[in-house]
């Protein structure tokens, strides 16, 4: 079901108000707090770990004080303690921010996409491979939604001992492992794999979106639920751009050892 446009003030104020209760009040309730760099997975993580932990997660709308979970994407750390950090390739992250910045889906992001539609102003949205470079160029050296790079928010938080912290494609691949380790490590509770198993089925992709993982709706906040897709949208062009921003960032998390995937042979298009 489309989630109901937000009048600006009402952006400002939730944001606000979550900021201020992840930086004061994570030991009062307590509070769990999902951070990542838009586009890494954190809302699905978050609907699963808040059917973990038996607490809210009040998404698309304003938290109430209590035991929940906050979603965000935070870099400031003061105060800040039950921490959720969710990791994904950047290559996929800055794909999924194409589509999401430029093609209005069911998620409240009209507004978002008619600023980077003037501000690109692309002949055809929909050949992303030829119009990737000077995407990237716009999130990496404006900033603007948000103010900050993939490779800002690696820099800050990679090496956060008192977080937990979780990649996107692990919870792809080993689900209820990940859920369960995670549910111990930040909210201590034991999860039985049964129960995660069963939370896991309840969020699959194929469930939530009605297709198969890989089967693309641009129109859907869920676009595609696919690893790896950086690789039918990245050129020569992109690759070597990538890498000038955000290579050694690929390396910090594991995603890439060295420059090798700059030289890899790219898929054929047609």
């Amino acid at each position: 079901m489309p989630i109901k446009r937000r009048s600006l003030i009402w952006h400002k104020y939730n944001a606000l108000l979550r900021y201020v209760m992840m930086h004061t009040a994570t030991r009062v309730f307590p509070l769990y707090i999902v951070n990542e760099y838009p586009k890494s997975g954190g809302s699905w993580i978050g609907e699963m770990l808040s059917d973990a932990l038996h607490v809210p997660f009040p998404r698309n709308r304003l938290p109430v004080p209590g035991r929940c979970i906050l979603h965000g994407h935070v870099m400031q750390s003061w105060n800040m303690h039950n921490v959720l950090l969710v990791w994904r390739d950047g290559r996929d992250v800055l794909v999924s921010q194409y589509y999401h910045w430029l093609f209005r889906n069911d998620r409240d992001n009209a507004r978002l996409v008619d600023i980077c539609r003037r501000d690109l102003n692309f002949s055809d949205y929909e050949d992303v491979r030829a119009n990737l470079p000077a995407f990237m160029e716009y999130v990496y050296e404006r900033k603007r939604h948000p103010r900050m790079s993939w490779a800002d928010f690696v820099d800050r938080w990679v090496d956060c001992a008192s977080c937990v912290h979780v990649r996107y494609e692990e919870m792809r691949s080993t689900p209820v492992e990940e859920l369960c380790r995670i549910a111990s490590r930040l909210g201590g509770k034991e999860l039985d794999p049964g129960d995660a198993a069963n939370i896991v089925d309840a969020h699959a992709f194929e469930k939530l979106s009605g297709r198969l993982a890989g089967e693309e709706n641009t129109r859907s906040f869920m676009r595609k639920g696919m690893v790896g897709d950086w690789n039918n949208y990245f050129s020569k062009e992109a690759r070597e751009l990538f890498h000038g921003y955000a290579g050694a960032a690929l390396v910090k998390l594991g995603y890439e050892t060295d420059d090798a995937w700059l030289y890899e042979r790219e898929p054929e298009t047609t």
